[in-house]
């Protein structure tokens, strides 16, 4: 029998261990911001650069499909390694990538230059989003949905914040004024150095309780039935982020085209639909937490399509109404899926952080470039009215198991 005061120093560290740290939630959080910040620069800037390259619809695609398969591709691979062999200081690495590609793309001459930096910048989006999803697990204390949502947050605050400010600072003095967002680039390796202090120390104390750590028994399904669950969610993020393509690529030279507004007037436009967007992610994942996240699921994809649908033939005025109650409805879906897919792969939060945040990032990519080819094809309104159909997909959800249900079931 193990003396009294270490098991009393057992049942501390064990406490430390499943604590829900919300200060490192909201550090994650907040460096999650910096992070889509600066990367929601890309595409704020396409008219400027569309204008000073002289570029079509199809290139702007492709600086996209670009950035967004640099930043798809790795990202399982990062998480499945990482799964095995967690590296905590990876984190201000990944912002080290940032900032070479916005100092690139402040000084880029050519298409090729441009396609360069975005890939850097898409390198460091591959290493952050594994691991700092991981920190945020970690951090969670079993609130996963919370912590999921708290982190989410974050990013779709500064993919909001990010065409606002690229709207007051690179668009009226032009390109080479990216550079100042590499301060946040820096701000952020200094923060993410501090957290992989913490994540190694919270790996030792996991180690050091001596209690098992591992993830709950998955629920009480087939391998196969568990694959077509996954396969139902990639279908689910395939729908959700080709729309947000056709939104965050398109969305402001839909408001030029259509109703000849200035391109800061459509920035601003983009950046409430983006708030909206972040607005929305809070709501998701306690939700999900408290009523099954198969229903906030099925809600938040299908529950958008009558207001996509409307978007097209909207008036200015109705365009950015819709546009924020889309952002809110669709936005709450990710951190739901996320969490849902975790819990049916337990032990392997990295691996599938990566597998979504990639596959979520590809398809942005995949579908801004097919959305720019159609655009020179047709028109931009065109390409508005087909992706409006693209959330009633959100109908298959009816096919994923009531996981809480078959957990309660299998306990």
């Amino acid at each position: 029998m193990k003396p009294l005061t270490q098991q009393a120093a057992m049942v501390d560290t064990k406490d430390l261990v499943q604590k829900t740290v919300f200060s490192v939630l909201f550090t994650i959080s907040f460096t999650h911001l910096l992070n889509d910040m600066m990367q929601s620069v890309i595409p704020a800037i396409y008219p400027l650069i569309k204008q000073n390259f002289k570029l079509s619809f199809t290139q702007i695609g492709m600086i996209t499909l670009t950035f967004q398969l640099t930043a798809s591709l790795l990202q399982p691979f990062v998480g499945f390694y990482t799964d095995k062999k967690p590296r905590p200081y990876s984190l201000a690495i990944a912002m080290a990538f940032t900032l070479a590609g916005l100092v690139l793309l402040s000084a880029s001459g050519s298409f090729l230059s441009l396609l360069i930096a975005v890939s850097m910048i898409g390198i460091g989006s591959s290493i952050f989003h594994p691991e700092s999803s991981r920190v945020a697990h970690l951090a969670s204390g079993g609130k996963k949905g919370l912590a999921q949502s708290i982190f989410q947050l974050g990013g779709n605050a500064g993919s909001a914040i990010g065409p606002l400010l690229a709207a007051w600072i690179v668009i009226p003095y032009g390109q080479p004024y990216v550079i100042w967002f590499a301060l946040a680039a820096i701000l952020g390796m200094m923060i993410l150095t501090r957290i992989g202090k913490w994540y190694k120390e919270h790996l030792y104390l996991k180690k050091k309780a001596a209690v098992n750590t591992a993830e709950p028994a998955g629920p009480a399904l087939s391998k196969r039935r568990i694959l077509v669950s996954l396969s139902i969610l990639l279908v689910l993020i395939f729908s959700k982020y080709f729309y947000m393509a056709s939104m965050t690529s398109y969305f402001t030279f839909y408001l030029i085209d259509k109703f000849h507004v200035s391109v800061q007037q459509s920035q601003m436009y983009l950046f409430v639909f983006l708030a909206a967007v972040a607005a929305g992610t809070m709501i998701g994942g306690p939700l999900g937490d408290r009523f099954g996240r198969k229903y906030i699921i099925w809600i938040s994809i299908l529950g958008a399509a009558p207001f996509t649908l409307m978007l097209p033939f909207a008036s200015l005025f109705w365009t950015g109404i819709l546009a924020v109650i889309i952002g809110v409805i669709i936005s709450s879906a990710f951190s739901a899926i996320l969490v849902y897919a975790t819990d049916l792969v337990p032990g392997k939060v990295g691996m599938i952080a990566g597998l979504f945040f990639g596959f979520a990032f590809g398809m942005g990519g995949v579908g801004s470039a097919f959305l720019g080819w159609m655009a020179d094809k047709t028109s931009i309104e065109y390409i508005f009215k087909i992706c409006a159909f693209l959330p009633l997909i959100g109908i298959i959800t009816g096919f994923l198991p009531n996981i809480e249900h078959h957990v309660k079931s299998k306990s």
